[in-house]
Order: structure tokens, then sequence, then C-alpha cells
């Protein structure tokens, strides 16, 4: 039996494609967050408000992280290469980097909240139980870490970013309009 070529999907299915855009607003409003605080005194409340932000944004980005993983492994839907062999091999390796980066980043955060000994919670939802305690001379080895990764997240999302327009400015094929809701691609 052989696939007609025009059978196949063009477009991400929605759940995927709304799992990536929402951790791509995460990953950018956790790194601006982040940078805000950071101009701020320490102790303002204005800071201490950015902090819970980022902490509960940061749990959501876990759960959806997590969920991308799974729809993605179990039942994602699957689209031929948008590139073929090197090219191919550079975009997978790219987006691993990405998935391995964000899932450091999300174990970090909990390492470096749990060092700090302060109790956190999602949304003023409920207390997230400390798992791990850890002496507090690793706060700055875990907020180190934690601002590494961050880094090397934008980074990297920001050339995945260019790349995709320069799929579509450039080489002008459907590479990016697979991953936007729309019309038809043909």
């Amino acid at each position: 039996m052989t696939t007609d070529s025009t059978d196949l999907p063009v477009r991400y299915d929605r759940l995927t494609m709304s799992l990536h855009w929402l951790t791509a607003l995460l990953v950018i409003g956790l790194f601006a967050c982040a940078q805000i605080w950071e101009q701020l005194p320490k102790g303002t409340p204005l800071r201490k408000e950015l902090q819970a932000l980022h902490i509960s944004c940061g749990i959501l980005l876990a759960v959806i992280v997590v969920c991308r993983l799974l729809w993605r492994l179990l039942k994602g839907r699957r689209l031929p290469a948008a590139n073929q062999g090197a090219l191919n091999i550079l975009a997978k390796t790219a987006h691993l980097a990405l998935y391995a980066l964000l899932l450091s980043q999300i174990v970090l955060g909990f390492l470096l909240r749990w060092a700090q000994a302060e109790p956190f919670n999602f949304f003023g939802l409920f207390d997230v139980p400390t798992l791990i305690s850890f002496d507090k001379s690793m706060k700055s080895v875990f907020g180190g870490l934690h601002e590494q990764v961050a880094w090397a997240i934008i980074i990297l999302a920001s050339l995945h970013a260019l790349v995709a327009l320069v799929h579509h400015y450039g080489l002008r094929d459907n590479t990016l309009r697979r991953m936007l809701p729309g019309r038809d691609l043909n």
C-alpha cells in the first residue's frame, strides 16, 4: 500500500501548535520577568510579585513541556521532514537541545527554590512541597546554572525563530506555516 503525498497532513495538529506557542510565550515571559526584577531593589513588593509570577509560570511551563513530550511521543502528528540530509540532522539536533535545555531549566528552577528554603506556590492555589533539602550554599550554584541555561534557551530559541523566518521569507517554503493555524498551505 502506498501513500499519496497529497494525503499527508501539511500542518501540525492544533494541540501541538498550541503547546509550541504556549511554550514560546512562557519562555519569553519568564526570561523578561527575571530581567526586570534584577533591575529592582531587593525586597521591593514589585520584585517579590515578579518572582512569584515567575515561579508560577515556571511550574506551568513544566506541565506544558511534559505534556508536549508525551503528546509528541504518543500521539502528535508526524510530518515529513522540512529539510533533507545535514539540514534535517541539524534541525532535529536543535529541537532535541531545546527540549533538553527546557527540562534542565525546569529541574534547576525547582532545585534553586528548594535550596532557598522558602515556601512557594502555584498562583496562590496550592503550595509546592519541598521534596529535597539542600544546604543554602547550593542556592548560588543552582542560581548560576539556572541563569546560564536561561541564556542558552533564549539564544537557541532565537536561532530557531530566525531559521523559521529564513524558511518563510528567504526560501519561501511552508516550514513556518506548518506551525501556524490558518488556511490550507496548497
